[in-house]
């Protein structure tokens, strides 16, 4: 069982009970996927680069990524429907956790000038994403063999019916929230 699963165990579910008054265990939110996104508009001119992100994505997350498709055709981006333009990453269960707390404790902390993630990137149901500039900051990337620094989006998908509650649940899992005014 991974490191995460058992904090949020032991301290997340009685905190978050106390906090919001849960009268059954099954009510306290929790993580439910992790989904990762490499957005590639260059892939257009060169199918290539798909490649490299999808091995870069393959050895960050520890799972095979799916190669998304364009959904419409847009001329302006000479841009055909069926086109390859990006890789995503859905983890769930233990990979899930242990992606999170590599995120947490290894990659944020490594971002330069970093004072916190945003607590404004909510959606309105619970479920919380945040961007990446570069994949450098993952320890699993070999500085040497990148070629381009490629952003990323991480959604965090929770069973929280708020906000307020989402937030209290990353914040007891260890997510570094910004103090406010800091942003």
């Amino acid at each position: 069982m991974s490191r995460l699963r058992e904090v949020y165990r032991t301290d997340g579910i009685p905190a978050l009970t106390k906090q919001f008054g849960y009268k059954n265990i099954m009510a306290v939110p929790r993580l439910v996927k992790i989904n990762v996104n490499m957005g590639l508009g260059e892939a257009i001119a060169n199918a290539k680069i798909l490649d490299t992100a999808a091995e870069e994505l393959a050895a960050i997350t520890g799972q095979r990524p799916v190669v998304t498709k364009a959904k419409k055709s847009i001329a302006a981006f000479k841009l055909r429907q069926g086109m390859p333009i990006g890789v995503t990453v859905t983890l769930r269960g233990d990979r899930m956790y242990e992606f999170f707390d590599r995120l947490v404790s290894i990659a944020l902390p490594r971002v330069r000038d970093f004072r916190g993630v945003s607590p404004r990137a909510f959606d309105g149901r619970g479920n919380y994403t945040l961007g990446l500039r570069d994949q450098l900051i993952f320890p699993e990337i070999d500085y040497g063999k990148v070629d381009k620094t490629r952003g990323m989006n991480v959604t965090i998908v929770t069973t929280a019916e708020s906000d307020n509650e989402a937030f209290e649940l990353l914040k007891v899992m260890g997510m570094p929230f910004a103090k406010k005014g800091q942003q």
